[in-house]
Parts: C-alpha cells; structure tokens; sequence
C-alpha cells in the first residue's frame, strides 16, 4: 500500500509514473499531442495554400471579366452576320 501511495504522489507530483498503466497513458498522451501539433502545423499549411489560391483568382477576376466582355462582343457579331445572311436569303428568294 506505501508503494502505491508513493507512486501516484510521483505521478501526480511531476514524477515519473510508476505503474505499468500510467507509463501507458503518458506514452499515449504525448504521442496524442505530438499528432495533434503536427495536424495542426498541415492545417496552418492548407489555410496559407487556400488563401493563395483564392488570391491568384482573385487576380484573374479582371482578365476573365475582359474575355467575357469579348465573347459576348463577338456573339453579337455573329448574330448580326447571321441575320444579314437570312435577310440575303429571303431577298434572293424573293
């Protein structure tokens, strides 16, 4: 009984535990924190990719509005080329 008393005054005091389990348990609990730590160094990892990533398209915002004003530009071009080619055909049909 003394011995176990002392063991758990030296878990609980900062010492090294005693029994089999405790000795488990710390093992288990540092390894736990070490993964935890290293999970969230990759997740601090993934937030400053992400943000990269959100700011290049940010930055592409611009060319991509350029290329739709110039696809909706040649659409009405085309459309305009195609009226004028029916109007071409009713007229020689008529």
């Amino acid at each position: 009984a003394a011995n176990a008393s002392t063991g758990s005054q030296g878990a609980a005091n900062g010492g090294s535990p005693s029994t089999y389990f405790e000795q488990q348990r710390a093992i288990l609990v540092g390894e736990i924190s070490q993964s935890l730590e290293h999970t969230l160094q990759n997740l601090n990892k993934l937030n400053l990719s992400l943000e990269s990533v959100i700011q290049v398209g940010n930055e592409l915002g611009s060319v991509e509005a350029l290329w739709s004003q110039f696809e909706n530009f040649m659409g009405k071009e085309e459309q305009r080329e195609d009226q004028a080619d029916e109007t071409a055909v009713k007229e020689e049909e008529e």
